[in-house]
């Protein structure tokens, strides 16, 4: 790679980093590009703003997730429901590694942005369909399976996911613990979308 990339790479990681641990605005541009060693006039080589910067964090942020379950489900050989709830399983274990610090960077930005930042609005749109587009294609693979019901669309199965995962992980850092997340994956993926 560049060097060029490298640095925007390195930047939108401290930014995934320090966006979850203080929110948006909570971070400087100055606290970005210190933790890096940019100079800050370079920042915009790379960024036309810092609500650009926070756009771009959220594709970055969700990139891995939707990466990790994709192939999770390409590797499943015929049962998703194991690899969804091997997705969900690792990410409930390392919330508790983290001690529930975090969550989930969209979420944290819902509630911070969204009335704010008509581009991190869109950001996370998009990025919460992806997120619901792949959970919706591990459910129809269930449905085809035998494993998951067929009387609800794979869709609405996937839309009512994303919902109450996004509410649990929100209780979880009010709670501090990962009782909403279990509650969550049981009911619905162990429960009421079963076959």
């Amino acid at each position: 790679m560049k060097q060029k990339q490298i640095n925007k790479q390195n930047l939108l990681d401290e930014g995934v980093a320090l966006l979850m641990r203080q929110g948006y605005h909570g971070t400087g541009l100055k606290e970005i590009l210190d933790a890096v060693s940019i100079p800050k006039g370079s920042f915009y080589n790379y960024f036309g703003s810092k609500e650009h910067f926070a756009a771009e964090v959220i594709i970055h942020y969700i990139t891995p997730y939707l990466n990790q379950l994709t192939d999770y489900l390409n590797e499943s050989q015929g049962n998703a429901v194991d690899a969804l709830t091997r997705y969900i399983q690792e990410s409930i274990a390392e919330l508790e590694r983290t001690d529930f610090k975090g969550g989930c960077l969209l979420g944290n930005l819902m509630g911070e942005l969204s009335d704010t930042s008509d581009l991190c609005r869109i950001a996370l749109k998009h990025a919460l369909s992806d997120y619901r587009n792949v959970w919706e294609i591990g459910l129809r693979q269930g449905q085809e399976e035998g494993r998951i019901r067929k009387d609800k669309s794979a869709g609405e199965m996937a839309d009512l996911w994303v919902n109450a995962w996004q509410g649990a992980l929100l209780r979880m850092k009010i709670e501090q613990s990962t009782l909403p997340l279990t509650q969550c994956y049981t009911q619905l993926l162990g429960d009421f979308f079963k076959a």
